[in-house]
């Protein structure tokens, strides 16, 4: 039974203290939480049974703990898994796994140096109708690419971001385009293949903060496809979609829904057996607000350390999103198109 600690009690929290708490994983199970405030670890920890602390360290040292998962604001990921790798423990952390390339390199080659391994959070990778556009991309079936989209268009009102100060700061959190949109940015690269270069827009039409809540950009990826993503929290007066569309010269497919869990089109030149049934099969996830995934995803790392084998979001595919939101922050900065690699001398994230 792998044993799984909590650092950080907030929003996010709740889904990853149900699924470890009410053992829907098999082989995992919650043994303590941890949050700077006490209060907020103490909800969940009363809830479950489980030790609670306010000092990460105090709970690694006196708890045991195979897997930290941290849930802490995206501004403290990297000081955190940083200083977790020392206690050679396994290292979960949500989405961004950082804000800057420099603090991803950071991570990556602590979790190295101390033998742990690093799961970048990345669920919706394992939503069904994701996983059988990700199997059709693998079989080539799309033959050459030829768009790329993605649509998120999500409620957040000024309530939200007055929830936490580091809300839609530059130094811990980032816009739209970092958080809510992230998981769409990374399948997007994910499906279409490495970016060569992005071109950007962004604005804060709605709410009082720093960062953006709308944004719009194109990408140019090295196998000569295009790619647009859409972002924005501005909808109102609620959520309304979060979409991803391939399209090929031999196929098209479009999976809309609340998070990426509907699939809409799945039209393919050459039909292939079950091609009639992916519209019914692969659609609908049961609905949730952080996507469908989650629980498909801790069963992906309880799988990869029992047997020792390699995990779909490592460090180093999780610095690829991280890159790539750099650029597009740097493009919105500098009114100019971006092209990968670059190091950043404009982009605003991540800095303090």
């Amino acid at each position: 039974m792998l044993k799984f600690g909590l650092v950080g009690c907030g929003r996010i929290a709740k889904r990853h203290s149900e699924l470890l708490g009410y053992n829907q994983i098999a082989g995992a199970k919650l043994t303590a939480v941890c949050d700077t405030i006490y209060e907020k670890a103490q909800e969940i920890g009363e809830k479950f049974s489980v030790p609670v602390y306010n000092d990460m360290d105090k709970m690694m040292q006196e708890v045991p703990v195979d897997i930290a998962v941290v849930l802490t604001p995206s501004g403290l990921h990297a000081e955190n898994v940083v200083n977790l790798s020392k206690y050679e423990k396994h290292i979960m952390v949500e989405k961004p796994m950082a804000l800057t390339l420099d603090d991803a390199d950071k991570m990556i080659h602590a979790c190295d140096k101390n033998r742990c391994k690093l799961f970048v959070i990345k669920q919706n990778r394992f939503n069904l109708p994701v996983i059988k556009l990700r199997e059709a991309i693998e079989a080539g079936r799309f033959g050459k690419l030829v768009l790329g989209t993605v649509r998120v268009r999500w409620s957040r009102d000024q309530s939200y971001y007055d929830q936490d100060a580091w809300r839609g700061t530059w130094a811990m959190d980032g816009g739209v385009l970092t958080n809510q949109a992230s998981h769409h940015i990374d399948m997007l690269e994910w499906m279409m293949g490495e970016v060569e270069s992005v071109f950007a827009k962004s604005t804060t039409a709605l709410v009082d903060i720093e960062t953006e809540d709308t944004a719009v950009v194109t990408l140019k990826f090295r196998n000569g496809a295009l790619g647009i993503v859409e972002a924005t929290t501005a909808i109102r007066p609620k959520d309304l979609e979060g979409s991803i569309s391939i399209l090929g010269e031999k196929g098209t497919v479009v999976i809309g829904g609340f998070a990426v869990n509907q699939m809409q089109t799945w039209n393919f030149v050459h039909t292939i057996d079950g091609d009639s049934e992916v519209l019914e099969k692969y659609s609908v996830n049961p609905p949730n607000v952080y996507g469908f995934g989650h629980h498909a995803y801790y069963e992906h790392v309880v799988d990869c350390l029992k047997s020792d084998s390699q995990h779909l979001v490592d460090g180093l595919e999780g610095r690829k999103s991280i890159e790539l939101i750099s650029a597009i922050y740097e493009s919105i900065e500098t009114g100019r198109e971006v092209f990968l690699r670059f190091q950043p001398k404009k982009c605003k994230l991540g800095k303090r």
